[in-house]
């Protein structure tokens, strides 16, 4: 509780009917007439506490020997009032600092016109926004309007009720009263007049006509600052992949307010720049968060590289949020690629074409050929896709029967989940036919015609012909006939007749590239 009046005081009052005494008193007297005034402070904290909101009523207040014609009054400084500071916490704010400052000191009247100056010591400026200031003065006169102004650091302040030039006129900017009279209850924004940083403030308070006295100067500057940290808790690159997951934890511990939602995280790799992420939602004090994002590695990329995840960051490491610790906003871990299995190459494996181009394939030692390490597991596959997905493997690799050209994918995995991919083929050629010289028409069985083993649907393009002992030609064929079983087709005399017993001539060509010799030799023929 804060009173003051004309006079050398009255220190004995009462608050809604309680009995008040001053604890701490204090005076001056006016230059110009040698009047005195007062003002004195005393504790109500009980009594607010008790009462609550409502209507407060000071009385016994009295000042009436004091203030007569010939003396305030003649002067125009006759005046009483009084006013309660209520200084409380809010729990939700623990670390706003609340700084207040009181003595009774009047703005001296000179011509030129020269200031008061009021220094605020202590302060710890860690967040300007919101920051405040606010002054219980008493004795100003709004039609009293010369050169009377505020300054906080050099700068005037002012506010709706409260002109540049008349900063002392009988108002209160919390209720948006002007008809205080004698007494000013004005609070100001300073946050464009103080600097995070700032230890002191600097008041500079002048009137050209009007008397003024300050009696309390009260700062409120804001420490609700988040803490933003951040804690890479995995961070992995699997084989065979691009893929980069990471998991990760924003903390705010520490901090005095909730971290905002969509705070941006920036992701350098080996110092650079690579994208941005953001916090999901708001992070309360000493709460945290966790996340998981993946991105895929750039393809410039291919050695063990620098992971560094920066919350509250733009493309260059600069944050936009205030906080308690500025730099403290890092989380670094380093990656490694994963080293593949290494393999030997596979030859492609050829068989005698058996038909169609297809054949029948033993590659079970490609299994320990493949191998590097031992302790790689070696599996075959019939498309890519497979043996990446590492499904539907080829079973039966001593006899596999497939149609030619087939290639075979390989996968090479070793202990750690890690594999390579590489591939061979099989491949089926032309190998020499073999011709059995006997034909016996007589009896069923193996030479019932002129077989030739690795001739049909291997030879495709090729042409026999029968010729008899005189040579003549009495047979041809091609892989769209029948094979001969002793009959002509060729020859006036035994066109559709079976052929006599004996011994007859073969010529075959085969019409390839690699065999471009015919095959020819005797045939006997027996009924």
């Amino acid at each position: 509780l804060y009173w003051a009046g004309s006079g050398t005081g009255d220190f004995d009052v009462k608050l809604n009917g309680v009995d008040i005494a001053s604890e701490r008193n204090f005076s001056l007297v006016q230059t110009s007439s040698q009047l005195p005034f007062f003002s004195a402070f005393a504790e109500v904290t009980n009594l607010v506490l008790s009462t609550g909101n409502g209507i407060y009523t000071l009385s016994d207040l009295d000042l009436t020997n004091v203030i007569t014609p010939s003396t305030y009054c003649d002067n125009a400084t006759n005046f009483g009032g009084w006013a309660i500071v209520i200084v409380y916490k809010n729990n939700n704010l623990p670390e706003n600092q609340l700084n207040v400052y009181d003595g009774l000191e009047a703005i001296p009247i000179t011509n030129p016109v020269s200031a008061i100056t009021i220094n605020l010591n202590n302060l710890d400026v860690k967040d300007d926004v919101g920051a405040k200031i606010g002054f219980i003065a008493w004795e100003g006169d709004s039609s009293l309007a010369i050169e009377e102004s505020l300054k906080l650091n050099g700068s005037i302040l002012t506010n709706s009720l409260n002109p540049p030039t008349n900063a002392f006129n009988g108002t209160n900017t919390i209720t948006g009263s002007s008809d205080l009279f004698n007494m000013d209850l004005d609070v100001y924004d300073i946050q464009d007049n103080i600097a995070i940083g700032d230890t002191s403030a600097l008041i500079e308070l002048t009137s050209g006509q009007d008397f003024v006295m300050i009696n309390t100067v009260i700062t409120k500057l804001n420490s609700e600052l988040p803490d933003a940290t951040i804690v890479i808790d995995k961070a992995e690159l699997k084989c065979n992949t691009r893929i980069v997951k990471i998991d990760f934890t924003v903390f705010n511990v520490n901090s005095t307010n909730f971290l905002q939602a969509n705070v941006p995280i920036a992701v350098f790799i080996n110092g650079q720049f690579f994208q941005f992420f953001q916090t999901l939602g708001q992070i309360p004090i000493d709460g945290s968060q966790s996340q998981s994002i993946s991105f895929t590695l750039p393809d410039e990329i291919i050695t063990d590289f620098e992971l560094t995840l920066a919350v509250d960051s733009n493309q260059i490491g600069v944050g936009s949020i205030k906080e308690i610790i500025e730099d403290n906003n890092l989380a670094q871990t380093r990656i490694s690629i994963p080293v593949l299995p290494k393999y030997n190459l596979l030859e492609n494996l050829t068989v005698c074409n058996e038909g169609l181009k297809k054949g029948t394939f033993d590659f079970s030692n490609y299994k320990e050929l493949a191998k590097v390490e031992t302790t790689n597991k070696v599996t075959f596959f019939e498309t890519f896709d497979d043996a990446d997905a590492n499904v539907n493997p080829i079973l039966n690799i001593s006899n596999l029967k497939v149609t030619t050209p087939f290639p075979v994918f390989v996968r090479i995995e070793d202990l750690q989940g890690c594999y390579s991919l590489t591939s061979f083929g099989l491949m089926t050629e032309n190998c020499p036919p073999k011709v059995y010289n006997l034909v016996a028409t007589n009896v069923d069985g193996f030479y019932e015609s002129f077989l030739v083993d690795g001739l049909r649907d291997i030879f495709i393009n090729f042409n026999t012909e029968i010729y008899n002992r005189w040579g003549n030609l009495v047979w041809k064929g091609n892989n769209n006939t029948e094979d001969w079983k002793g009959n002509a087709n060729e020859g006036s005399y035994f066109l559709g007749n079976e052929l006599p017993e004996g011994t007859y001539f073969y010529i075959i060509e085969l019409n390839d590239i690699n065999y471009p010799i015919p095959l020819n030799g005797f045939i006997h023929l027996t009924k």
